[in-house]
């Protein structure tokens, strides 16, 4: 195929993912609206996590459940959400393959490719996530949902043609500062959402009635999701910031100038660290450690678009910002 046919299949496929992935929010909000999720009791929830060394999310399997609601059918539309969710990001993962072949190059050169990849991430983490723990599907209305608005709203308003990167992004280092950086923003999205569900999980009373609210998974649970995804994700951001230090020391020539991509990378990095230490400070663990968290998402995501779109400064990406 020709360049232009590459990049025109790539335009056509991130249509599609978009598409997939609007089938998948519906079939989730069928699974939360109709699913039935099920419950452990507390004493297995610690037992099992001590047992496994701390890596499952959910409750031991060989506890008796305790049904919250709900039908089979509906269970069964969590997992036609998840089916269609993988087909999406297939097709997501196809965007940026062809993408990268038609330029020649790694697919995320500019914001565009950048937020795309992002999304791509998220969707990953949180697929690989609910596959491992089903009960994890219930949130997937919650995931899906922000994934499909992040993914209109990076077509309509960051689009750029496909193109070779601009001078100063010709460098080995777009394979290992950016890379990482993709990586940490995904997974502290996937956090972030999990931090956001468990503020609401966590209130009074949340617990009573039929809402949605009761048939989201315990608030234990979303906390761990939040607290383990933030803990993979932060040594990847770390190492993103350090490798950002060292590509500009060989690009301009220092190490660090305050930039202001370069001073909202690092105080996104202190939000996460003070997160992780205010999970195991005494007053400070639940709610108010995930109210950093959160704080946590919103620092990436001002980085990702006002930063770029608004600030100005030596970090710049290909036609936009």
């Amino acid at each position: 195929m020709t360049e232009s046919a590459l990049a025109e299949l790539s335009d056509s496929l991130f249509s599609v993912s978009v598409a997939l992935y609007s089938v998948a929010l519906v079939a989730f909000c069928a699974q939360l609206a109709f699913g039935r999720r099920t419950e452990r009791t507390r004493e297995v929830v610690g037992a099992s996590a001590s047992a496994s060394g701390g890596v499952l999310l959910d409750d031991a399997p060989q506890a008796a459940p305790r049904p919250a609601g709900g039908t089979d059918q509906g269970n069964r539309w969590g997992a036609i959400a998840i089916g269609v969710t993988a087909l999406g990001a297939l097709a997501h993962t196809g965007v940026l393959v062809t993408r990268g072949m038609a330029v020649d190059r790694l697919p995320w050169g500019n914001m565009y490719e950048f937020a795309t990849a992002v999304v791509l991430v998220a969707v990953v983490a949180y697929t690989g996530l609910a596959l491992r723990t089903p009960n994890l599907r219930h949130i997937g209305v919650f995931v899906l949902g922000p994934v499909v608005l992040a993914l209109v709203a990076i077509g309509l308003g960051l689009y750029t043609e496909a193109a070779p990167v601009v001078a100063a992004l010709r460098s080995y280092w777009l394979a290992i500062h950016v890379s990482a950086a993709i990586l940490g923003f995904g997974v502290f999205m996937v956090s972030g959402i999990a931090s956001v569900l468990y503020l609401v999980r966590s209130r009074p009373g949340a617990d009573a009635g039929t809402g949605f609210v009761s048939r989201l998974p315990s608030a234990d649970v979303l906390d761990r999701l939040a607290h383990r995804t933030a803990v993979f994700g932060f040594p990847i951001w770390t190492f993103a910031v350090i490798a950002g230090a060292i590509w500009a020391e060989a690009a301009w020539g220092r190490f660090w100038g305050w930039d202001p991509k370069e001073t909202w990378s690092f105080v996104a990095w202190v939000v996460y660290a003070a997160y992780l230490h205010a999970r195991t400070t005494a007053g400070w663990r639940g709610r108010p450690a995930a109210w950093v968290n959160v704080v946590g998402l919103a620092v990436m995501i001002f980085n990702l678009t006002f930063v770029n779109l608004v600030s100005t400064g030596l970090h710049s990406y290909a036609d936009v910002g």
